[in-house]
Formats: structure tokens, C-alpha cells, sequence
């Protein structure tokens, strides 16, 4: 089996292109999507929630040339946090090493920075390992030490630029499969109104924490909602008088309306 670590946020085209590939070039049997649960660390507070992420690769994998070879794992959702690959690979090898046999294939991009993986000798010594090309990343670290797939599908577009268009409400046919389009608008993923639900929802759950109210903050400043606006980075210098985006957001708004309505300190 093949295993194809990622955070498939959301899946796109070339991620299933490549997985047929490497079914087409008899790399292995079955792939294996593995997908990399939230991590509640992550820079972007914004990252879809694993289950939609798995979801919308479940669809994506059924509208493949390989429906019953190209799967979706859920392997990384039920290990111990944060997700290595060696305990992911040692977990897949326990349970399954007597039935199978493991593989991994990953980008180049990230294998430049393979070397701070945990345990990576270990996995380069017990696992084969397939790279393939991305665009302004040669393969150099441990290159005599594994596949490089030159042939590889490449695809000028990533998750970011498939997020980035849906922000902008553009058509994703061409990077998305029909069903995970449909599952995108259905549920207004990556749209400022989605974005905004979202982290209210957050809120809610009892996460009282200022980038919360400063990330939905500056989406209601996107809409024009400038007093949400003005109250989500007042509660954020509540929470955290240190925070220095809050009181220069706040700021600004409060310099736009006193220009735009002159009488707004005299009402």
C-alpha cells in the first residue's frame, strides 16, 4: 500500500491525479490518503475541520479512475497528537505489516525539509519512498535514497490557490472534482459569511481567545460591518492588552468612519 500523507485542504485534482499515476505505473496495489489531523497550533486559524477534509476526499476518491484502490484515511484522526509518520507508520505496521507491505510518496517540497522529521533514517531505512517533482523545489537531500518520480502529473495549482478562488467565489472545476465543488459552495467553505460562521462558532465553544475575535474582526471589516468590527478588536485588547493588530485595526476603522460621517463624535 501506498501512503500519501497530507492535510488535503482541501483535495484537488492533482492530488488524485497523482494517485492514479502511481496505481497506472504499478507503484503499489491500493494508495492510501493519510489525512493529517487539525492542528490546534497551526498558524491559520482557519483550517477546515478534518472531518470536512475527509469528507470531501472520500467524494474525491469515488470519482477516480480507481474508486476501490484510491482511498481516504482516517488512521492520524485516532493516534496520539501531534501526528508523526514514524508513529503512524509504526501503528500501520503493528497492525497491518503481516498483510501488507508500506510505501510513501510525498512532494518535493516537503521532503526538503525531511530531514527534521522524527526518526526520518529510520524511515528512510525501512521504507521505500517515492518523491515527485513540484515546481521551484529540486530534489537534493537523500536523493540516491529514494524514487524520484519525473514522470509525475504536475499541476500548476495548489489547496491554497483552490481556497483562494473559492474566497473570490470563482469557478473550481478546473481544479476540483465535481462532487468536492458542490460540497464547497454547499457549505460556503473559504467565504468571508463561512468564515465568519465558523469562528463564531468557535466563540461560542468557550474559545475566548483574542485572535479568534481579531480574525472575525477583520472579516466584518471586509464586509462593512464596522461596528461587529469595532467590537470584535475591543474585546481582543480585553483579552490581551498587548495586541497590538487589534488596536491598530481599531484604529483605522475608527479613522475611516470619522472621515467618511465628519459628525460621528457629535451625534
Amino acid at each position: 500500500m501506498l501512503l500519501y500523507f497530507g492535510s488535503f485542504d482541501p483535495i484537488h485534482k492533482g492530488h488524485t491525479a497523482l494517485a492514479e499515476y502511481a496505481l497506472d505505473k504499478g507503484l503499489a496495489d491500493e494508495v492510501a490518503l493519510i489525512i493529517s489531523p487539525q492542528n490546534p497550533f497551526k498558524k491559520d486559524l482557519l483550517q477546515t475541520p478534518e472531518v470536512m477534509r475527509y469528507e470531501m476526499a472520500e467524494l474525491a476518491c469515488k470519482e477516480t479512475r480507481y474508486p476501490d484502490r484510491i482511498l481516504p484515511s482516517v488512521v492520524e484522526f485516532v493516534l496520539e497528537k501531534p501526528s508523526y509518520t514514524i508513529n503512524t507508520l509504526d501503528f500501520l505496521q503493528e497492525n497491518h505489516g503481516a498483510d501488507m507491505e508500506f510505501s510513501i510518496i510525498t512532494g518535493s517540497d516537503i521532503w526538503e525539509r525531511f530531514d527534521e522529521w522524527k526518526d526520518y533514517e529510520r524511515i528512510l531505512n525501512e521504507y521505500k519512498i517515492y518523491v515527485y517533482p513540484r515546481k521551484g523545489y529540486a530534489v537534493e537531500k537523500f536523493a540516491d535514497r529514494v524514487t524520484i518520480l519525473e514522470d509525475a502529473p504536475f499541476v500548476e495549482f495548489s489547496s491554497t490557490e483552490v481556497r483562494g478562488a473559492a474566497e473570490r467565489g470563482e469557478n473550481l472545476s478546473a481544479m476540483v472534482s465535481p462532487a468536492v465543488e458542490a460540497y464547497i459552495k454547499k457549505n460556503q467553505l473559504w467565504t468571508v459569511a463561512g468564515n465568519i460562521v465558523r469562528l463564531t462558532q468557535m466563540i461560542e465553544a468557550g474559545a475566548q481567545r483574542a485572535d479568534l475575535f481579531v480574525e472575525r474582526g477583520k472579516l466584518y471589516y471586509r464586509h462593512n460591518e464596522w461596528g461587529k468590527a469595532i467590537n470584535d478588536f475591543n474585546t481582543a485588547k480585553r483579552l490581551d492588552p498587548e495586541n497590538e493588530e487589534a488596536k491598530q485595526l481599531h484604529d483605522m476603522i475608527y479613522e475611516i468612519l470619522s472621515f467618511r460621517y465628519k459628525d460621528i463624535y457629535n451625534p
